[in-house]
């Protein structure tokens, strides 16, 4: 029985995954660090105290029982090498998983330049306990200005360094999440206060010039000062030194600019890779030295039919993975295997509240509740098919 491997739980590995049980004839395991899929397009709804620990997850023990298939395992493990000759994966839990098909789906992780002094203490909200860990933050913040309104008042500033999706998203919940805070309670200590850092000479460099002036009067709206055309120097003695020569005050910097491969794609020799760590794959999602080793999602370099290389993202996860998941069965079988185009149906941004912003197909721009609503039509038509597996799943488990 062929023995098949994927390495990683989240959108692109599970993408992968529902298009390899389809084959009942071989081993699959899936391996990841977390025993949980983060769902990380809705964290900043978490932040913002919209939604809850449990619809930001999807708990990969539940969701592997939930398929229908007898060869399937789950192993939490954290990854250390990978043999790719003799075929064996070694993990720090000292446990050993041979492949004879491997797809690497582990994502990609916040690059911190190591060349920013300070930046480490800034918090990156991909790692869904630090997000977990922020939100703790600002709460006690936004209370501890209640607390002592009678004796002081004193600034809380929040710097959100980065200004592209993930940017401006958490800068807009916070914002709105906060406004309202505020008002709901009639405090008068509401001066807590938001800057959004940008390196380039706008917000959301490379979008529609629609899309950005529609954020860009939204951010203004809730009140985030938006600072563009600067560098991060350092951090330090709570303030924030720019490459202008300006510095400011910060109660916590939120980092989100730039990203790198997981490590996982530096435990894996002789296969090409990028600048950023990330794996370089052919049209049919297989690494250019091994083809049995596909990578899919963010840990790709993944390419259109137009060689233009496509953004990181919930689309290029689910169309990769589902593209690796059926060549690797093709694969198996010795039949063709398929070229993998993808292309964005379009893009949508969270601009705090029911408010968003998209853009249709590269035709359609819409903006306000109609693109929220699509928005969480986009999320939930992802969730509820891997909700029902997870019932059935779910209630094998209370069965053992």
């Amino acid at each position: 029985m062929e023995k098949v491997v994927i390495v990683g739980g989240g959108y692109a590995g599970i993408f992968a995954l529902r298009e390899l049980v389809k084959n009942k004839n071989i081993k699959i395991t899936l391996i990841d660090k977390h025993t949980y899929h983060n769902l990380q397009p809705e964290v900043y709804e978490l932040i913002a105290n919209n939604s809850n620990f449990a619809d930001v997850t999807i708990d990969l023990t539940t969701l592997v029982q939930g398929f229908e298939h007898d060869h399937l395992d789950f192993k939490n493990l954290k990854v250390r090498k990978i043999d790719q000759e003799n075929k064996k994966i070694y993990t720090e839990e000292q446990e050993t998983v041979e492949f004879d098909y491997l797809i690497l789906a582990a994502g990609t992780r916040t690059f911190f330049p190591p060349s920013i002094p300070g930046l480490n203490n800034a918090d990156d909200i991909k790692k869904l306990h630090r997000a977990i860990t922020f939100k703790q933050s600002f709460e006690k913040q936004l209370f501890e200005k209640i607390r002592n309104e009678a004796r002081e008042c004193d600034d809380t500033h929040i710097i959100v360094v980065g200004a592209g999706l993930s940017g401006v998203e958490i800068a807009a919940e916070m914002a709105h999440y906060s406004n309202k805070f505020f008002k709901r309670g009639k405090f008068s200590c509401d001066n807590l206060k938001i800057s959004l850092i940008s390196s380039s000479s706008s917000i959301l460099p490379g979008l529609k010039k629609e899309l950005i002036n529609i954020s860009q009067k939204r951010l203004k709206d809730l009140g985030i000062n938006v600072i563009t055309g600067i560098k991060l120097e350092r951090v330090e003695d709570g303030y924030c030194y720019f490459t202008n020569g300006t510095k400011i005050n910060h109660s916590f910097v939120v980092f989100t600019g730039g990203i790198e491969a997981s490590t996982i794609s530096s435990e894996i020799d002789n296969i090409e890779k990028n600048s950023k760590g990330q794996i370089i794959v052919n049209e049919f999602m297989q690494t250019k030295n091994y083809e049995n080793i596909f990578a899919i999602g963010d840990i790709a370099e993944i390419r259109n039919k137009k060689d233009e290389i496509m953004p990181p993202n919930v689309t290029i996860a689910k169309i990769s993975g589902t593209n690796a998941g059926k060549n690797l069965l093709r694969l198996i079988d010795s039949k063709p295997l398929i070229k993998c185009d993808p292309k964005l149906d379009g893009i949508l941004i969270a601009l705090g509240g029911k408010f968003a912003a998209g853009d249709i197909y590269g035709v359609l721009t819409v903006k306000g509740r109609l693109a929220y609503e699509i928005k969480k039509y986009v999320f939930s038509s992802y969730r509820a098919p891997l909700l029902r597996i997870l019932k059935k799943g779910y209630s094998k488990l209370k069965k053992l």
